[in-house]
């Protein structure tokens, strides 16, 4: 046990001692405020040294992972130590490996950069739907030239490639890894199964009889979702709605918010949680109670079950549940870009190159816990059962394929936000459905149309900002 858990259990211990003092709401905040703090994160940039050609890559990480902080204090070192030995080992440069919180907060520096005419960055790695806004802005240099020699030697999955053009006839994305998320299973869940469930092709329904099988055999409520509400340095359980709940009921991820079919979806959620561990609500990431016990099935970000998913003997990695509309699922592709005004252009295309050779490919998917793009990379360990995962997604045919928000630049932080707040009011404080649909449809809105964002994946294509039904 880490000594991050053994605060949190102790402190858990102390707190449930004497029911009275302190009361249950907070004790909840207590609780919540140890797992931000135990688990407290930043991400990575680098930036250009004077005389020295260090290329930037603006959130590295925080951004892979959908603009989620990704990694605490106590695993920066080993997070920056294996970009380092591994990844950029044999690389003729030095990085300097800092960054802003959220994409959001990066877009903004890029942003600032670009309106002086004077970037301070080289190279931008950040999921497609995050470069979006920088490339309708003109932030980004066209990178045709450069693709076109990476070509020579290395393959691209062409859906990649096209999506990093922007329905232009120029590129601006270079694909780098990419990630989706799953269930870990502990083994010890697999006796519980309902009858004639498949762990492979679960519904929602089923997971929940799962749940409750557990919970009458065993006292205790072992499903797990990192839905700690923290703000943006909380779970990603906004990302299971925006990219698994929402597209699995209603087919959409915004259009549909307040549809029909979603006040199905979020009563469904209701049930689920029934059968969640309650201290759900201060796990910003599956990864620690799973390995200790308190969860045996969780959802989660493939790079937040790394450890689970490498320990094949004890952990399954499974897809996430079918709904009624089908097999929700959400990709998220880091792409490569260079900003105009780059100090050191050439120094970025560089380590785009080397970045994206085989080997490296492979070095950076056992070390960050994401998956290659570039085609005939062998893995093994957890890169392996998550290619697993992702192919099942891919080759489904009820599959309904979502990406991260795009194009709502400085927004996106607020537009997390009503994901987590309707969160919180339906499912944690049991208010109306409807009507708490209707009115955080109303602040979606707002956050949309004062982006002027159109409409992405899976929702159909828009003129002007997405409507919400």
């Amino acid at each position: 046990m880490n000594p991050d858990e053994r605060l949190r259990r102790q402190l858990r211990d102390a707190l449930d001692a004497d029911p009275g003092f302190p009361t249950a709401r907070l004790s909840e905040r207590i609780m919540a405020d140890v797992s931000a703090g135990a688990r407290r994160r930043s991400a990575a940039r680098l930036y250009l040294r004077p005389r020295t050609w260090v290329p930037a890559l603006a959130a590295l990480v925080a951004a892979a992972v959908l603009a989620g902080p990704l990694i605490a204090e106590q695993a920066q070192a080993s997070e920056y130590r294996a970009m380092i030995e591994k990844v950029l080992a044999g690389f003729n440069g030095t990085p300097d490996f800092t960054s802003q919180p959220t994409a959001a907060e990066d877009i903004r520096t890029i942003l600032d950069g670009q309106s002086v005419g004077r970037s301070t960055v080289d190279l931008i790695a950040m999921t497609q739907s995050d470069m979006l806004t920088l490339q309708g802005s003109g932030a980004l240099e066209d990178l045709t030239p450069l693709l076109q020699r990476l070509q020579r030697d290395r393959r691209f999955p062409q859906q990649l490639v096209d999506n990093g053009r922007y329905d232009t006839d120029r590129q601006y994305i270079i694909p780098w890894l990419q990630a989706t998320y799953m269930l870990a299973i502990n083994k010890k869940a697999l006796p519980y199964l309902p009858p004639g469930a498949d762990v492979t092709h679960l519904t929602y329904d089923q997971l929940i009889a799962w749940g409750q099988n557990i919970e009458a055999a065993t006292g205790q409520r072992v499903i797990g979702l990192p839905a700690d509400l923290n703000g943006l340095r909380g779970g990603l359980v906004y990302r299971f709605l925006q990219g698994y709940a929402y597209p699995s009921f209603t087919g959409t991820t915004l259009t549909g918010f307040r549809s029909p079919e979603a006040v199905q979806m979020w009563q469904t959620l209701r049930r689920l949680w029934s059968v969640t561990n309650p201290l759900s609500t201060t796990y910003t990431n599956m990864q620690d109670p799973l390995t200790t016990g308190e969860v045996w099935i969780a959802w989660d970000h493939q790079a937040r079950l790394g450890q689970a998913l490498a320990d094949d003997r004890h952990y399954l990695a499974v897809p996430a549940p079918t709904g009624p509309k089908g097999l929700g699922y959400m990709s998220a592709v880091v792409g490569l870009a260079i900003p105009k005004n780059a100090p050191n252009r050439h120094g970025a295309e560089a380590l785009i190159d080397w970045l994206t050779r085989p080997k490296q490919q492979a070095a950076a998917s056992v070390s960050l816990n994401f998956s290659p793009v570039i085609q005939g990379v062998g893995l093994s360990g957890a890169p392996s059962a998550e290619s697993r995962v992702a192919s099942i997604y891919q080759s489904d045919h009820s599959g309904v394929e979502s990406v991260p928000p795009a194009g709502l630049g400085g927004r996106v932080d607020d537009f997390t936000s009503v994901y987590q707040d309707t969160f919180a009011r339906i499912v944690l404080q049991g208010e109306d459905i409807p009507t708490v649909l209707n009115e955080e449809a109303l602040r979606l809105q707002r956050i949309v149309d004062g982006a002027h964002a159109r409409c992405w994946s899976p929702d159909p294509s828009s003129q002007g900002p997405c409507q919400i039904r």
